[in-house]
């Protein structure tokens, strides 16, 4: 049975025994792997001559030891000895030179060498081991210079991001040029909360990371390292470095450094109010809704960051004055898996995901219910979307539940709202709101109101009269009874209204002609 060898945990810079083998100089000695080829790889620390017998007292760890050979001929017991005593010592191989003492390779040292898992190499021709020492002590001096090198520019460049207040991304991207490959963020769960490097690789990345995931807690290989993030005892992620194309030793200390800077950021507020998580969420909600990066490329970004994508039926929410960490308690304590996003000041996204047998109608209502009742301020306005069934459609479904709150904004106190607001309850309003860019529809606001539209601005005294006499349909006692006037000063202010209008407001196409005006002109101010 194969023996098993951990490779020492450090971040000194290193050669493989195979690298080594590979040089020039110690190509001419003819070299021959006879025992344990498989363990190539394993990195070499140091070089180190010695013909001793117990020379496993003196390793500690990672050596790779160059002999003739010529204290253990005619003994294969000592031979035996020789090869357990540095599997024990954690030698990284074994050099033995031919032709003092073993004119072709011992059968014991061989054996004994397979067993350990040791790799034996011998060479062929006379070869002075000082030029080989010699060769890989230089290489590994200027490797650990390099590395020190670039463990400063690297600590450096990162502390002067945070210094400036720069914001999680920007320190990824930096961590990406300096290690060439993707970087991921991960929580606990192993739920991506930020990547960095070239778009397409990071996408091959998300495509596959359930995989991944799943593989998370083993130990680096094929250049996926891993870095703890988290400090006072406590871990709550982890870096990783996909596909790092450099040797081990540089990628974990690239790893070591940025998981440093990580958590000097989080630990001074990262730049920003938002949580990574929160950031996550509202990047990914955010590109949804510009439309800027197609639905299907970021597909992999969502199922990264825990939202299932499988057969499911996604319900576009936009909640206008209720705050981001209120609605993710709200859909926990619902059970309801989503994704929440603060797009602007007032208005924060939410994307559920449904099995498709659940019914989106109700819950969308469950929700803005318990939101409701929860409330203690003005009442918050839940506009939704209908549910999609297919990816590529949710943008649309989250431009319309934006287009459906802004149209509603400002005006819960004159409309009569559903708990749940749909494009079919905003009407001419919501109509407008999606014309509002139009220069024609422009004009025309400017040109029915011109006579409230003052030089220095607007008069909002009478503006404000006049929005809330069209909203109320034109109910007189209705809006003195808002404004805190008398009849009689509301009537003297509808005709001041008329008057600067030339408008007759009785009339009902005057009216309407007024009303869609202010609604323009009010969407435009939005």
């Amino acid at each position: 049975m194969t023996a098993t060898w951990d490779p020492p945990n450090t971040t000194e810079p290193i050669l493989s025994v195979r690298q080594i083998l590979a040089l020039e100089r110690v190509l001419a000695g003819d070299p021959e792997v006879v025992a344990a080829a498989a363990h190539l790889d394993r990195p070499v620390r140091w070089v180190h001559v010695a013909e001793a017998p117990d020379v496993g007292v003196m390793l500690t760890g990672g050596e790779m030891v160059l002999t003739t050979g010529v204290l253990l001929a005619g003994d294969e017991h000592k031979q035996a000895e020789y090869i357990q005593s540095l599997h024990r010592a954690e030698a990284a191989a074994v050099v033995l030179g031919l032709g003092r003492a073993f004119p072709a390779p011992p059968d014991a040292m061989r054996r004994a060498a397979d067993r350990c898992g040791l790799p034996l190499v011998v060479l062929h021709r006379p070869f002075p081991f000082a030029e080989l020492t010699e060769e890989v002590q230089s290489r590994l001096v200027r490797r650990k210079f390099a590395a020190v090198s670039l463990s400063e520019s690297v600590r450096t460049a990162l502390t002067g991001l945070i210094t400036a207040g720069a914001p999680l991304q920007r320190l990824l991207d930096e961590v990406a040029v300096h290690s060439a490959c993707p970087v991921v963020v991960t929580n606990l769960a192993h739920r991506v909360l930020a990547t960095a490097g070239e778009r397409s690789a990071v996408d091959d990345v998300l495509r596959d990371w359930e995989r991944i995931a799943r593989q998370a807690g083993g130990s680096a290989g094929d250049g996926w390292i891993r870095a703890e993030l988290g400090g006072r005892g406590e871990r709550w992620g982890q870096i990783m470095l996909c596909g790092h194309r450099g040797d081990t030793a540089t990628g974990r200390l690239l790893a070591d450094r940025a998981a440093e800077a990580l958590v000097l950021h989080r630990m001074l507020g990262g730049g920003s109010a938002h949580t990574w998580e929160e950031q996550s969420a509202q990047s990914l909600l955010t590109d949804l809704v510009s439309g800027v990066v197609p639905a299907r490329q970021l597909l992999p970004r969502a199922r990264a960051a825990g939202l299932p994508v499988n057969r499911r039926s996604f319900v576009p929410l936009v909640v206008r004055d209720a705050e981001p960490a209120q609605l993710e308690r709200i859909l926990r304590l619902l059970g309801l898996p989503g994704l929440v996003a603060e797009l602007t000041e007032r208005t924060t996204a939410v994307l559920l995901s449904l099995a498709r047998d659940q019914d989106a109608d109700a819950l969308a209502a469950h929700f803005a219910a318990r939101l409701h009742d929860e409330s203690a301020g003005p009442r918050a306005v839940v506009a939704a979307a209908g549910a999609r069934t297919v990816w590529d459609d949710v943008p649309v479904g989250l431009r319309e539940a934006q287009h459906v709150a802004d149209a509603v904004a400002d005006s819960t106190a004159a409309l009569d709202l559903p708990a749940v607001v749909r494009l079919r309850d905003v009407h001419l309003r919501g109509l407008i709101r999606l014309l509002r860019d139009d220069p024609h529809v422009q004009s025309f606001a400017e040109r029915e109101l011109d006579g409230l539209l003052c030089p220095n601005g607007t008069d909002p005294d009478l503006l404000g009269v006049l929005r809330t006499y069209l909203a109320t349909g034109r109910n007189k006692s209705r809006t003195a009874q808002l404004h805190h006037v008398s009849r009689p000063a509301l009537y003297r202010r509808l005709e001041a209204i008329q008057t600067r209008l030339g408008v007759d407001l009785d009339d009902f196409e005057q009216a309407a002609s007024v009303h869609i005006a202010l609604l323009a002109h009010d969407a435009q101010q939005q």
